[in-house]
């Protein structure tokens, strides 16, 4: 059964965004007595589809489900170019991230004015939105506003982690236990962090993990240390 994300539920009308009634009429080419899965605050609503011009919808049940990780997931990237930060949000989506921050540092490639962020901030929660919809999520990853290192330093996560090349770092395991509520990883561009980078954030909080021996690319990073968190925390 297709899932949508509502905008809004008023009484008992759950409001639709006009992309979504545009997917349910002419991309699933649903009909009337069709079923889909609509969520709003959490809660998963099974509606009958009883009008198409205009759209509208009846609930006949409802789902309290928990489909997040049991902790707050927080990913903060160094920018990339676009179809790769467009699959990283997207994959991240599916493994249950709560937040991504877009972060700037010294080797990124990827320079954002003000007015092509407020597009692409656009974009990439529109890929978040659909991605939770296929991942059958009860909820929708947050986008921050792109943050410099010294912006992402205040966050207050149990941990701060990030991916280190160093030979001496440990494995993401030892700084991982049952009482932790909340994770921030911070993984940078390709090469890493520079050195003044790395070191500026360990001086504030963060413990750097190693990933192997191997070196990966970003997006294949945020992945794999996604995965790790993922099977750790599951819900």
């Amino acid at each position: 059964m297709q899932r949508y994300f509502a905008k809004a539920k008023i009484a008992n009308e759950l409001i639709l965004y006009d992309g979504d009634i545009h997917h349910i009429k002419n991309v699933m080419r649903c009909k009337v007595n069709d079923q889909i899965e609509v969520v709003f605050d959490g809660i998963v609503y099974i509606c009958t589809i009883i009008s198409l011009t205009p759209l509208e919808l009846t609930i006949h049940d409802k789902i309290i489900e928990t489909t997040d990780l049991s902790i707050e997931l927080t990913v903060a990237i160094s920018l990339v170019q676009e179809q790769k930060f467009d699959l990283i949000i997207q994959k991240l989506t599916e493994l249950g991230v709560t937040n991504i921050i877009p972060i700037k540092t010294e080797r990124s490639i990827v320079k954002l004015d003000n007015q092509k962020l407020d597009k692409k901030l656009l974009r990439w929660q529109t890929i978040c939105k659909e991605a939770s919809e296929q991942s059958k999520r009860t909820s929708i990853p947050k986008i921050d506003k792109v943050l410099s290192l010294k912006e992402l330093v205040d966050n207050n996560s149990d941990a701060k982690l990030i991916c280190s090349l160093n030979e001496e770092t440990k494995d993401i395991a030892n700084y991982l236990d049952n009482s932790i509520k909340s994770i921030l990883f911070a993984i940078g561009p390709e090469g890493g962090f520079s050195k003044e980078e790395e070191s500026y954030l360990l001086n504030n909080g963060f413990n750097p993990v190693t990933l192997g021996s191997r070196v990966l690319r970003v997006e294949t990073a945020a992945i794999y240390v996604t995965s790790i968190i993922n099977y750790m925390y599951r819900g």
